[in-house]
């Protein structure tokens, strides 16, 4: 059954290791469950019911994202709301809640028509293969410099907030400033407070995570990056127990175990009725478009990098580096947005933490179907997810941010046209946590070369057209 749907052997894989492969990419990206209800809710503070509610949307929107990631383009990518699409969304919340003197729900109601004419927006462009022209016009050094720059990007991630301790100090801390950063313990011990020998643990468990998985993946072992990140979990599980006296399994005990479906219909479900819609009218038009473009420019590129980024590690690019069924894939992100809006979360998007179920040998819709599966598990199982530290899922990152980094082999670093727009990509993804930003400056940075070395005519019309886009979103601030 599983070879007729996902041609499994064509791809040269197995059922076996797409499932490992899925389970590996669950692991690395389960901390949006929780962080995404958290962020859009200010952690909590706009009351239980609406905390419940985003986080039954998140399971529900990001499976149905990845089942159709799974069916229709048979890829190996996971989709869920997009970080720093999520934060911006929870941003504009509270802007609107200033601005129409709403209630927080009542905005984020609002809100969620903008995402959801967007994901519509992108299901037209999709299936009219709008988008896939867009990819095709990126130039291909800037291609295959997006790989090693989402690289540099999911290092910055693990090294920085996805290992986060907070402290009466602040928080979170980043690996290389307040650990290695610090030159001597007793510094270190002032700029983080109680929250230093967590710190300790936490970086402990991050290298001793990336070297289990270099070793494991040396060695040939099928599973290497879920295997180091099991050993990792295993120390920090212990780390806690002996040293701290904390019990890592405690809020087993208490947790709930049914999804908050009645949670969900009173606060997030989205409701098509004329309350909504008024209050999304009161927002003013060119509010709503400005924010609409806004959000379709972000996720456009978010996307687009990703899969182009994963996929050429995956080797699915052809000489030209495009992707087959490119049009399936930017299609199933665009109907995982519209069923986000529907259920009541942010954008939905594909995920770059994709590139660790690649890594362990994804290669198929089989592996995107595994951890739709266990995302809507987690409306059952939600507290399992959250006992995994995040160093662990740190190590991950950090390994698979190194491999990436190998495309840079495909730059030809003679040629200052190409050298420098990568350059300031391989700068720009980590340091404005963007990927679409990264590109954007990449793109600008290729035209601007091109025309001023009297090579105009290389640039197609398209490329112009993106850059020019992307120089009135970067001054306008939009």
């Amino acid at each position: 059954m599983f070879e007729k749907f996902f041609k499994l052997k064509e791809n040269g894989s197995d059922v076996k290791t797409e499932l490992i492969a899925g389970l590996t990419t669950f692991m690395t990206m389960a901390y949006i469950i929780a962080l995404n209800p958290n962020l859009l809710t200010g952690f909590g503070a706009e009351g239980p019911e609406l905390w419940n509610g985003v986080f039954l949307s998140t399971c529900i929107a990001s499976a149905i994202g990845m089942f159709c990631m799974a069916f229709l383009a048979n890829k190996p990518f996971a989709l869920a709301p997009g970080m720093g699409l999520n934060s911006f969304f929870a941003v504009v919340v509270g802007n609107l809640v200033a601005i129409t003197g709403l209630t927080y729900l009542e905005c984020y109601q609002a809100a969620l028509w903008i995402i959801l004419i967007e994901g519509i927006v992108f299901i037209i462009l999709s299936v009219l293969k709008v988008r896939q022209k867009i990819v095709e016009a990126i130039p291909l050094s800037i291609r295959m410099g997006i790989t090693p720059a989402i690289g540099l990007m999911l290092m910055n991630i693990g090294f920085g907030s996805n290992a986060g301790i907070y402290s009466e100090t602040g928080g979170p801390f980043y690996a290389l400033r307040d650990f290695f950063g610090a030159l001597t313990p007793s510094v270190a011990q002032d700029s983080m407070g109680s929250g230093y020998g967590m710190m300790v643990l936490t970086v402990v468990t991050m290298f001793v995570g990336i070297i289990a998985i270099v070793l494991l993946s040396h060695k040939k072992v099928k599973g290497s990056v879920l295997f180091g990140m099991l050993i990792a979990s295993i120390v920090y599980w212990v780390g806690e127990a002996v040293f701290f006296a904390t019990n890592p399994f405690a809020s087993l005990a208490t947790a709930s175990w049914l999804p908050p479906f009645k949670d969900m219909a009173s606060t997030t479900l989205f409701k098509f009725n004329g309350t909504t819609w008024s209050n999304f009218v009161d927002i003013g038009w060119f509010t709503v478009l400005t924010l609409i473009v806004t959000f379709c420019i972000i996720d456009m590129f978010d996307t687009i990098g990703t899969l182009v980024g994963t996929a050429e590690r995956a080797g699915m690019l052809d000489k030209d580096g495009n992707m087959p069924q490119m049009k399936e894939a930017l299609l199933s992100d665009a109907i995982g947005t519209v069923a986000g809006a529907c259920t009541g979360t942010s954008t939905v998007t594909t995920f770059v933490e994709s590139a660790s179920g690649v890594e362990e040998g994804g290669r198929t819709g089989l592996t995107a179907l595994t951890t739709g599966f266990l995302f809507l598990a987690c409306m059952f199982i939600s507290p399992i997810a959250g006992v995994i530290p995040p160093a662990a899922t740190s190590a991950a990152l950090i390994y698979v941010g190194v491999l990436m980094l190998c495309g840079l082999k495909n730059i030809d670093f003679s040629d200052i046209t190409q050298t420098l727009p990568v350059s300031v990509m391989l700068i720009a993804m980590p340091v404005s946590g963007s990927i679409g930003h990264g590109i954007g400056l990449g793109l600008i940075c290729h035209t601007i070369i091109k025309v001023f070395t009297g090579k105009a005519k290389e640039v197609s019309i398209l490329t112009y057209v993106l850059s020019l886009i992307f120089l009135v979103k970067f001054f306008l601030a939009l």
